[in-house]
């Protein structure tokens, strides 16, 4: 009986039948990127090897994405017996997979707006990750200095750090609709009471008074809200208005809890951001956090303003 040697058959690397197994059960190479510890265009790269190799293409690739072709279907379920026999020889249960960990340090209206719904995404992705998130004060610079990442509210200026922008966001002006019906209505910018105004040195009124075209002064009076997450409890109990961002009211407005009397909308001079020691490499589980982390703040939705 001949060997495979002896036929001269060319068989696929096992890393080439993974990256298309991940593609075709996600149904993105950008997924199964994340789920191998490898970047989008590696997975790419495997996949055409064996397309090349089997002379056949097993992926449509269009504008809104890959999809499987009849041979792609066919070489799935040919693969998959395979790769359930080779996962059950005794050999890959002789030792557990290592527990990995990651710790992130965040603002708390990041973590309790943006991170918080979403979290439970990433670990089921990594479910041998232990994570632990830990909050900072992003006014005073104050937090723990270990942590694999630091989720920052600035300018992106950090020294010794990178800094991977998270939002590009847009300031507004949002209410309760309780505090609608009693101070309302605010058909124009200028039907705001400047008495009423919830202001934070973190998101200033300035840059949306100035793109509104009123000439007021920056608030002072009142309660100053070292923490955008309390201005938000504020305004949806009715207290007044506040400037906010859609990272972070986005659910408000949604569920009606709060509403955004106008369409005029201003650039400000704060974002979040991803932050690591630049001195650390970013491969494995540190790049599939980035890389998701980022993708979830592109999913964010946005909602039109002044309706």
């Amino acid at each position: 009986m001949m060997s495979l040697a002896q036929q001269n058959v060319r068989l696929p690397s096992l890393a080439t039948i993974r990256a298309f197994e991940s593609a075709a059960r996600l149904g993105s190479f950008g997924r199964a990127a994340e789920e191998l510890c490898l970047t989008a265009s590696a997975v790419g790269k495997r996949i055409t090897q064996l397309e090349a190799l089997l002379g056949q293409p097993l992926f449509d690739r269009g504008s809104r994405g890959v999809m499987l072709t009849a041979v792609g279907h066919e070489y799935l379920e040919q693969i998959g017996t395979a790769l359930h026999l080779l996962s059950d020889v005794s050999l890959h249960h002789r030792a557990k997979k290592p527990r990995e960990s990651l710790r992130l340090v965040t603002t708390p209206s990041f973590g309790h707006w943006v991170l918080g719904p979403h979290l439970h995404e990433f670990m089921q992705m990594h479910p041998n990750l232990d994570l632990s998130v830990v909050m900072s004060i992003p006014y005073l610079d104050i937090g723990p200095s270990q942590a694999d990442f630091w989720i920052r509210f600035g300018l992106g200026r950090y020294p010794g750090a990178v800094s991977e922008l998270l939002t590009d966001d847009v300031v507004f002006p949002a209410c309760s609709p309780e505090y609608l019906r009693h101070h309302g209505p605010l058909r124009q910018p200028s039907d705001l009471q400047p008495g009423h105004l919830l202001h934070s040195p973190l998101d200033p009124w300035k840059p949306w008074f100035d793109a509104a075209g009123l000439d007021w002064p920056e608030p002072e009076e009142g309660v100053s809200y070292f923490d955008l997450g309390m201005a938000m409890a504020a305004a949806c109990a009715g207290q007044g208005v506040m400037i906010t961002r859609r990272s972070l009211a986005g659910h408000s407005l949604r569920t009606g809890q709060l509403v955004a009397p106008f369409a005029v909308t201003a650039a400000p001079d704060s974002h979040y951001y991803l932050c690591h020691d630049a001195s650390v490499p970013q491969v494995g589980i540190r790049l599939s956090f980035s890389l998701w982390l980022r993708d979830l703040c592109r999913r964010i939705p946005g909602l039109p303003l002044g309706e």
